[in-house]
């Protein structure tokens, strides 16, 4: 691991990377990317997509200036929904934290790492979503990694960044697991990041129903499912 310096930034010059998120970050020998520590102290005891939350901010803020929600922001929804160019997180970082503070912590966002995506947008995606979360943590928000793991070719560096025996989060509403015909690949590709990480809990944006996980549980690892928005809307249709 090793320490980077900010040098001085000529006046004038915009920090069009955000590169002021990285102040006292540690990186990683094998791929140079900034540790984010997993800072939540406890399970959520509920998630609350970013979109919503923004929602229940401008909805409360100026009632109640004080406001607190007790659950964890998570970004498992399509990337034009927290990333857009004028006013997504990575745009307006300083408007996204002033939303999660309302709440009990974040999950780090889930930046798209499509497969079919060129491997340097892959690994740009990566990085962010290591650099916010650092930078999250910095402002004193309760993080909990995400892991995004794709397909093998990822593996050397999208695990990396991410503590050993922590607690970890995924999503499986886009993953693909539901088709028998990729949930092989998905199953790959989790036990490899169990082996690499060997997260002691494991947070699931989706079904939890597989049983892929029963073995995880097997072995020790806690697994924790939260249904998703679509999941919970179906059921309450169902039940009316």
């Amino acid at each position: 691991m090793i320490t980077k310096q900010n040098s001085d930034i000529r006046k004038g010059c915009q920090d069009m990377w955000n590169a002021f998120m990285l102040k006292g970050a540690v990186y990683t020998l094998e791929s140079d990317l900034p540790i984010c520590p997993c800072t939540a102290k406890d399970v959520p005891k509920r998630l609350i997509s970013f979109p919503e939350a923004k929602h229940v901010f401008r909805n409360t803020i100026e009632i109640n200036p004080n406001f607190h929600v007790d659950a964890f922001v998570h970004f498992f929804t399509d990337d034009q929904k927290f990333d857009g160019p004028q006013s997504g997180i990575w745009a307006k970082p300083m408007n996204a934290l002033e939303i999660i503070r309302h709440f009990s912590g974040a999950i780090t966002p889930d930046f798209s790492t499509n497969a079919d995506f060129p491997d340097g947008l892959k690994r740009y995606n990566t990085l962010r979503m290591r650099q916010f979360g650092y930078w999250l943590t910095s402002e004193g928000i309760e993080v909990i990694n995400n892991v995004r793991w794709g397909t093998e070719e990822m593996w050397s560096y999208c695990f990396d960044g991410i503590p050993y025996n922590s607690m970890v989060a995924i999503g499986t509403v886009a993953s693909g697991i539901r088709k028998l015909e990729n949930r092989s690949d998905f199953e790959i590709g989790l036990f490899k990041m169990v082996e690499y990480l060997n997260p002691h809990t494991i947070i699931i944006y989706g079904s939890g129903n597989y049983d892929c996980f029963k073995k995880l549980e097997e072995i020790g690892i806690r697994i924790v499912a939260f249904p998703s928005e679509t999941n919970l809307a179906y059921h309450s249709k169902k039940g009316d």
